[in-house]
C-alpha cells in the first residue's frame, strides 16, 4: 500500500504545485493601441407627381458620407486622426442637377501627456469641397463662387489638448499657422476670399486657434455630436474671428438604417460679412465600424489589430 501511495501523493503535490505557478503567472497585457470608429452613409430621396392638384416637381435625391475616427492611445502618446467627406445631389424636374453637400475634412492631432488629462499638441487641418459651387442654388449657369480648394483651408499649429474621455476634446492653439488656398484661376482675383492682389492664389495668416468637440448621448441610439472652432489673426485685424460651428444628430434604427440632421452655422469676414447656414436631413442606410472600443474607455480592447 505505501508503495502506491507514495507514488500517488508525488503526483497530486506535482499538480498542484503547476496549477499555484500558472494562476500566479503574470498576465499578458494584450490590448491594442489602436481604435476605429466610422460611420458610411447613403441617404435616398424622391418625390413624384401626376395630375396633382396641390403642385409639385418630380425630383430625386441622394447624399453619400464617410465619417472615421482613428485614435491612438499608449502610455502618454495620442494621436486622433479624423476623415469626413460627403457628397449629395437632387436633380428637380425643370430645374435641373443641384449639389446639396459638399465636404472634404481631414485632419489630425499628435499629443504627449503632461499632466492627467493634459496633453502638449500639434496638428494639421484640411477643409475645402469636391466640386465647384455658383450662385442662385448652385446653378451652373450662373457665376462660379467656389471651386476645390478655391478655398481650401490649411491650419497647422502646436499647444496643449484637454481631454478626460472620448466625448469631450478641447484643443487650444496659440501658435497657428492658417493658409487660405484658391486654386481656380477665375476665382483669383482681389478681395476674394482675402487674397491681396489678382492672380494671387494663397493667402497667409497667423494666429491663435481654438477648437473643441462634445458628444452628447441624448437617448439609446440617439446622439448629438458638437463641434465649433474659432481662429483670429494676429497679424491683421485680430478682431474679425473666424467662428464655425457644426452639429450632427445621428438617430440609429437599426445597425444599417439611420437618420441624420446635420446643421452648419460659419462666420468668415474674408468669405462673406454675414453669417451662413446650410442644413440637411436625410434617411437612408448607415453601416457602423466599431473595431475595438477606445483604450480610455475600455482597458480590454482594441482586438481588431492583430
Amino acid at each position: 500500500m505505501k508503495k502506491i501511495l507514495l507514488p500517488l501523493s508525488f503526483s497530486l503535490g506535482f499538480f498542484a504545485f503547476s496549477q499555484v505557478t500558472k494562476t500566479e503567472a503574470p498576465a499578458v497585457d494584450s490590448t491594442k493601441a489602436w481604435s476605429i470608429q466610422g460611420q458610411n452613409t447613403l441617404m435616398l430621396n424622391q418625390a413624384a407627381f401626376s395630375n396633382w392638384v396641390g403642385g409639385g416637381a418630380n425630383n430625386v435625391g441622394w447624399l453619400a458620407g464617410v465619417n472615421y475616427n482613428l485614435t491612438y492611445e499608449k502610455g502618454k502618446d495620442l494621436w486622433e486622426n479624423t476623415v469626413l467627406l460627403g457628397y449629395g445631389q437632387n436633380n428637380t424636374k425643370g430645374v435641373g442637377t443641384r449639389k446639396t453637400q459638399d465636404v472634404i475634412n481631414l485632419s489630425t492631432n499628435y499629443g504627449r501627456e503632461f499632466v492627467k488629462h493634459w496633453y502638449l499638441s500639434g496638428g494639421a487641418s484640411l477643409q475645402t469641397q469636391f466640386a465647384a459651387g455658383y450662385q442662385d442654388g448652385n446653378n451652373p449657369e450662373a457665376a462660379k463662387i467656389s471651386n476645390f480648394m478655391a478655398p481650401g483651408y490649411l491650419n497647422i499649429g502646436a499647444g496643449i489638448t484637454y481631454r478626460p474621455n472620448d466625448n469631450f476634446t478641447v484643443t487650444l492653439r496659440p501658435a497657428n499657422a492658417r493658409w487660405t488656398f484658391v486654386l481656380d484661376k477665375d476665382l483669383q482675383y482681389a478681395g476674394n476670399y482675402g487674397l491681396k492682389n489678382d492672380g494671387d492664389s494663397s493667402l497667409f495668416q497667423f494666429g491663435f486657434l481654438g477648437t473643441a468637440m462634445y458628444k452628447l448621448k441624448i437617448m439609446e441610439n440617439i446622439t448629438l455630436t458638437n463641434t465649433g472652432s474659432v481662429f483670429s489673426n494676429y497679424l491683421n485685424h485680430p478682431e474679425r474671428l473666424v467662428l464655425s460651428y457644426s452639429g450632427i444628430l445621428n438617430m440609429k434604427i437599426n445597425k444599417f438604417i439611420s437618420t441624420n440632421i446635420t446643421l452648419d452655422l460659419l462666420y468668415d469676414h474674408n468669405q462673406i460679412r454675414r453669417t451662413q447656414l446650410k442644413q440637411t436631413l436625410g434617411v437612408g442606410f448607415a453601416y457602423n465600424i466599431e473595431n475595438g472600443k477606445k483604450r480610455s474607455e475600455n482597458k480590454n480592447n482594441q482586438s481588431w489589430l492583430k
